[in-house]
């Protein structure tokens, strides 16, 4: 199932392919019997691997020492790398482009550049227990205190917080009556977590909950400046949203091609499980919602290269997310029933991905969430201009 691509991105889905087969998926059943770790030299290996490959830097911009790769490149690779269960290929840091245009050099310098070279780890303070996903309607507020500024709220599902070093911490300045990200240090006073609830998935990386208590910071760990709001919490969101569809399209090849191969060699009232014409259809459809994901992800990948529309790009890549990871979910609940009782056992690569890519009809922003973008656009800016 090929879909035209540049020399470039087809020489970095090479190198991601090799990675992932090489260096994760034989660790996967490790990885699930272990509450989601591994061994840290092996740990330690996969991320410095990714690093020299260039994973780490591909959204870097050149002028500080990244390779600035096309986000059509970059999907290329987090397709490869979905093809792993276990989130095992969060095992290296990735700054985003958007951070270089929103953070000071200093910020630059003391959190975004050590997270490119393996220094740093960070995490999102942004979801609340009850707004959810509705970010424009968080609770956590920033209050000035002279030089300072007094972080308050309770943030939920903050992934990856026990490996990471700093926040990303989302808040509303009264003052000002907007939102503003902050850059906030772990073990800063003030900061409690209290709880850490356990998720169907098995990942070393947990999600914690957390509150933040007159959290005092410096003004200059402010992100960007007075009347950028939310635009920079968009930008993560865009990117998000359009890497979730690029992994959801790798679990599902790798889904559908587990499966078939599965069913090729059972054999059933005296011949394979693949000449049962339900199984024939299973994996039909699966190959078929494969190829139209693949064909919306790459294609608004290189409409964002193309520097089409902002506002058509935000629409598109919540297309992306909500159409490739409800396909990706029926896949693996096809895959599962193809395997039968196998499917069912943690060390069946179907069993794990029916759990885990289940969250990805809520993260970075929910299924419904995703609807109602794609609705608002279609009635403000018709059809043809989505």
């Amino acid at each position: 199932m090929k879909i035209q691509l540049s020399g470039s991105a087809l020489a970095w889905q090479t190198k991601a392919r090799q990675y992932a087969d090489e260096y994760l998926q034989p660790h996967e059943v490790e990885a699930e019997m272990n509450g989601g770790v591994l061994p840290e030299k092996v740990t330690k290996r996969n991320k410095q691997r990714a690093i020299e490959l260039g994973f780490s830097a591909m959204d870097v911009p050149k002028s500080h020492g990244g390779l600035e790769l096309p986000l059509l490149d970059q999907v290329a690779v987090w397709e490869q790398l979905g093809r792993v269960t276990n989130a095992l290929s969060w095992c290296f840091s990735e700054p985003q482009s958007w951070m270089f245009d929103a953070c000071s050099e200093s910020q630059i310098q003391t959190y975004v550049l050590p997270m490119m070279h393996g220094k740093r780890k960070d995490c999102y303070a942004i979801t609340e227990a009850g707004p959810g996903s509705d970010v424009a309607g968080l609770d956590a507020t920033a209050r000035r205190d002279g030089k300072d500024y007094l972080l308050n709220g309770e943030k939920w599902y903050v992934t990856s917080a026990n490996l990471a070093d700093f926040f990303w911490f989302q808040a509303k300045i009264s003052d000002e009556d907007e939102d503003a990200l902050f850059l906030v240090d772990q073990g800063t006073a003030g900061i409690e977590m209290i709880a850490s609830p356990l998720f169907s998935h098995t990942y070393a990386s947990h999600h914690p909950t957390y509150r933040f208590t007159n959290v005092r910071v410096a003004a200059d760990r402010r992100v960007g400046k007075p009347g950028d709001g939310m635009a920079y919490t968009h930008s993560w969101f865009r990117h998000e949203r359009l890497m979730i569809g690029a992994r959801c399209c790798g679990a599902a090849a790798r889904l559908i091609e587990d499966a078939l191969e599965f069913a090729q060699g059972r054999i059933v009232d005296g011949l394979p499980l693949s000449e049962k014409q339900a199984i024939q259809f299973m994996l039909a459809d699966s190959a078929t919602e494969l190829w139209a994901s693949r064909l919306m992800t790459y294609e608004a990948a290189a409409a964002a290269d193309r520097g089409e529309d902002l506002k058509a790009i935000h629409n598109r890549c919540s297309m992306v997310k909500l159409y490739v990871s409800e396909m990706a979910n029926r896949v693996a609940d096809r895959a599962v029933q193809i395997f039968g009782g196998r499917g069912y056992m943690r060390e069946n690569v179907a069993e794990r991905f029916f759990r885990e890519l289940r969250v990805d009809r809520i993260w970075e922003g929910t299924s419904e969430i995703q609807r109602l973008i794609v609705a608002r656009s279609l009635l403000k800016r018709g059809l043809d201009n989505m």
